[in-house]
């Protein structure tokens, strides 16, 4: 009786019977209910993971993959999490993977007829920012969702986007009326042609007179050559025959759609993942909605980078047989639009965007491309009707584009570097022998290839060879070994051996080298620290340099090194020194490289510690400022990329001078021109001028900012000049030298008894490379410098758009990465 008691709990059996029964009955009720909620938790997981993976599988049926997920949406649309995910996720995909815009409107298109909320509230929410991105002067970002419009134009009411459209063009006829060396002009034309490609593959119809109307009056501003072309020019040619032809990507796109006009618009390339569901419902059952109302700032927003006319770049651009599609066609524009945009806006993710393009047949139209990893000699067994376009060339020559734009790529080289390293990593054996092709390519047209252009080829080149072993077939090139110092192609090779030494050292890459290219690198090159002149007797004021070394390492006061220095100076006088500072500053500099010399943060301690005297030297006499970098130099003369890193660092102490730096170059050691073949030279020149800009743009944001007290305006006005003052002079000083070169009378060029006529001839073409680099970066510069003052004085910042960020880019040009086998001496200088 007890136990049972215990069990029951001796509170009557049928009373407690009663209560487990109804709590049999809640705890069921509150399973189903649990049951349902997760059922409809993972069916919001289930519809992310196949909105954001559409399109991305090549052996499932994309159409399929539309049909399911729009069947998702319709069925739970009333679940709000759920609608609300696919809305969010649907609005991200516009603009963070333009690849997947046409299914992502195929999945809108199969929801409206049964489910015409769907569309309703996708296209509020892209309208709204579109008119953000629009107020922000994110052209990009309105391109693609003008897209996402145009592949809906079915669902649309009355002419769609075409009003739009019409309201871009006004707009670029303004900008082109108040400036023929507008570039924001440009780039609306494009969005408009662009867009019109989208359009005439939708699902709509009768839509050519529209089409053809606004390509009338696009054709006067695309076909008309911009006067900024040949500023970004990649292949400016020599005195020679120049077969590289520049052609503007808007006129481009302008001839092609005129050719498509011709052929009854098939834009065979483009995806229409729609047809599947208009086949099983028509579009014209589904409900029409209208466009959102959209209003285009006058005047337009320009954003913060200056705009100059695009030049279309192709590496394939010459082969016997074609791998990317021919200028003439548009997949070439269609192609590359998609697969640029995709690769600068997920900068943040380079395994992703490396993914996105080794898969890129999954986002175009069947039969676009053949079959992967196809060997370019298996092409000449494709039938005559197929196309023989290689989706690996197509993806790197879109990377190579972007990593070769001038003025200025978008993002840091190294970004585009990754990108090639993921992708190689990827698919190794379909991008690995594209990658081959580029590279001969790009180093056959070497000698007319832009000088900015050519110094990222080498920078990528050799932080690719890098991440895979340094193996390249060096053979191929083995002809050029014997070629002059001052040709073009000789100077790739040595600067490129160079750049790998930083990124390895020399002993390695001298193992991945033929016979002929050992005398390239040295072996003084092999040492870890370059020896310290002053420890030889024959070396003048060898002892008291050892002395200075001596007290350096001690950590001695500065009164107490002041005393060997003295001793050198009096030395000097005796000797008839017109400057006793310069003897005497080669031996205290070249102590502080040889004491610093095991890393980076080595040098800048002892320069830490000798900053005021350092100081002191350049203020007091400017030949032994510029000294200090004559030792600096001439110390890591076998390894010149460390010497460049050590003088930037001293640029930033302001012991040097933006202008010792320049004169060093081109006014004292310009040897007719011949330092102008130098990839370190180039570095060190283009890294101080970036300085200068650098520091002139932060003060020009800074006054552009709204909302400023007037006294403080005045004060950044006036630092303003003062900048653009130092600016202009340095850009003088770089002209007047250049030119001397460019025309052959530097130092008595043309009169030289020790240069041949081929050598002049290719002295003087360094001097033209470099001034059309130079030239350009101050073109830039002032058209940016006018842009953002003018942005500054126009626009009041309101409670919604606030201020708007200015960003100021890196120098392009001299992004260093480690390699595979480590770093060089200077591993401290990369973060």
């Amino acid at each position: 009786m007890a136990d049972y008691e215990r069990r029951n709990g001796y509170r009557g059996g049928n009373s407690s019977r009663k209560r487990q029964r109804y709590r049999g009955r809640s705890g069921q009720q509150t399973r189903v209910n649990k049951a349902q909620k997760l059922t409809g938790a993972k069916r919001t997981t289930i519809l992310t993971a196949a909105i954001s993976a559409v399109a991305e599988s090549p052996v499932k049926k994309t159409e399929d993959e539309i049909d399911h997920i729009a069947k998702a949406v319709v069925e739970g649309y009333e679940d709000e999490e759920m609608r609300n995910t696919f809305l969010d996720l649907s609005s991200q995909l516009i603009v963070e993977q333009p690849l997947k815009i046409p299914f992502v409107a195929a999945i809108v298109l199969a929801a409206n007829p049964k489910k015409p909320e769907v569309a309703e509230e996708i296209l509020s929410r892209a309208g709204k920012a579109m008119q953000e991105h629009l107020r922000a002067g994110a052209w990009r970002e309105v391109k693609l969702v003008l897209r996402f419009f145009a592949c809906l134009q079915g669902l649309l009411d009355g002419d769609g986007v075409f009003p739009i459209l019409e309201d871009l063009f006004s707009r670029a006829v303004d900008l082109q009326t108040a400036s023929s060396e507008d570039g924001l002009g440009l780039e609306l034309v494009k969005i408009i042609l662009l867009t019109i490609t989208y359009l005439m593959a939708s699902s709509a119809t009768g839509l050519e007179e529209q089409a053809l109307a606004l390509l009338e009056k696009t054709d006067i501003i695309a076909s008309t050559p911009h006067a900024l072309e040949a500023l970004v020019d990649p292949y400016p040619g020599n005195e020679e025959v120049n077969t590289h032809e520049p052609q503007s990507i808007i006129a481009l796109l302008q001839r092609q759609l005129q050719n498509e006009v011709g052929q009854a618009w098939k834009l065979t390339c483009v995806p229409r993942p729609w047809k599947s569901a208009a086949e099983q419902q028509p579009v014209e059952e589904g409900q029409k909605h209208s466009v959102p109302e959209i209003t285009i700032p006058s005047p337009v927003s320009s954003g913060v980078q200056p705009r100059l006319p695009e030049i279309y770049f192709s590496v394939y651009a010459d082969q016997d047989l074609e791998t990317v599609p021919p200028v003439g066609n548009i997949a070439s524009s269609v192609l590359r639009d998609a697969l640029v945009d995709t690769i600068n806006v997920l900068d943040y993710n380079r395994n992703a965007t490396a993914k996105f393009l080794v898969e890129l047949d999954c986002y175009f139209a069947p039969d676009t491309f053949v079959k992967r990893a196809t060997p370019f000699d298996k092409l000449r067994d494709v039938g005559e009707e197929r196309s023989t376009w290689k989706p690996e060339d197509v993806a790197v020559d879109a990377v190579f584009s972007q990593l070769f734009q001038l003025p200025q790529s978008e993002h840091k080289p190294v970004y585009y570097h990754s990108v090639l390293t993921e992708a190689c990593k990827i698919a190794p054996a379909a991008i690995a022998p594209s990658l081959g092709r580029a590279i001969r390519y790009l180093y056959r047209g070497i000698d007319a290839m832009d000088l900015e252009l050519e110094y990222r080829f080498m920078d990528w080149f050799s932080h690719h060879l890098s991440n895979f072993g340094f193996t390249w077939k060096w053979t191929e090139w083995v002809d050029d070994v014997e070629l002059t110092l001052v040709h073009p192609k000789k100077a790739f090779m040595v600067g490129a051996l160079e750049k790998e030494i930083r990124l390895s050292f020399a002993q390695r890459i001298r193992g991945t080298l033929p016979e002929p290219y050992q005398s390239l690198i040295s072996e003084a090159k092999e040492k870890d620290t370059p020896d310290f002149k002053y420890s030889s007797n024959q070396t003048p004021y060898a002892a008291q340099a050892r002395e200075i070394l001596k007290l350096l390492r001690a950590k001695s006061p500065d009164s107490e090194i002041a005393v060997p220095i003295n001793a050198i100076q009096e030395l000097a006088i005796d000797q008839g020194h017109l400057d006793v500072l310069v003897p005497s500053t080669d031996a205290f500099v070249t102590s502080i490289c040889f004491l610093g010399s095991k890393s980076l943060s080595h040098v800048l301690s002892c320069i830490e510690r000798c900053k005021e005297r350092l100081l002191a030297i350049g203020s007091s006499s400017e030949p032994a400022r510029r000294q200090i970098i004559t030792s600096v130099m001439a110390y890591w003369a076998e390894k010149p990329g460390v010497g460049v890193n050590i003088v930037d660092k001293l640029l930033n102490y302001t012991i040097l001078t933006p202008t010792s730096v320049i004169e060093w170059v081109l006014v004292d050691h310009l040897a007719r021109g011949k330092i102008l073949t130098h990839a370190h030279i180039y570095e060190m020149v283009a890294s101080t001028i970036h300085k200068v800009m650098n520091r002139e743009r932060q003060i020009a944001i800074a006054r552009s900012q709204r909302g400023l007290p007037i006294d403080q305006k005045a004060l950044l006005d006036e630092a303003l000049e003062k900048e653009r003052a130092e600016m202009k002079t340095l850009f003088t000083l770089v002209e007047d030298a250049l030119r001397g070169v460019a025309e052959g009378s530097a130092d008595a060029t043309a009169e030289s008894a020790d240069q041949d006529d081929e050598g002049e001839t290719l002295l003087r073409g360094w001097g033209r490379r470099w001034l059309r680099v130079f030239r350009r970066k101050l073109a830039v510069e002032e058209v940016w410098l006018l842009e953002t003052l003018e942005a500054g004085d126009r626009t009041e910042p309101t409670p919604e758009t606030g201020l708007n960020e200015n960003r100021v880019d890196d120098e392009n040009g001299n992004t260093e990465a480690n390699g595979a086998d480590g770093v060089d001496m200077m591993d401290d200088e990369i973060s």
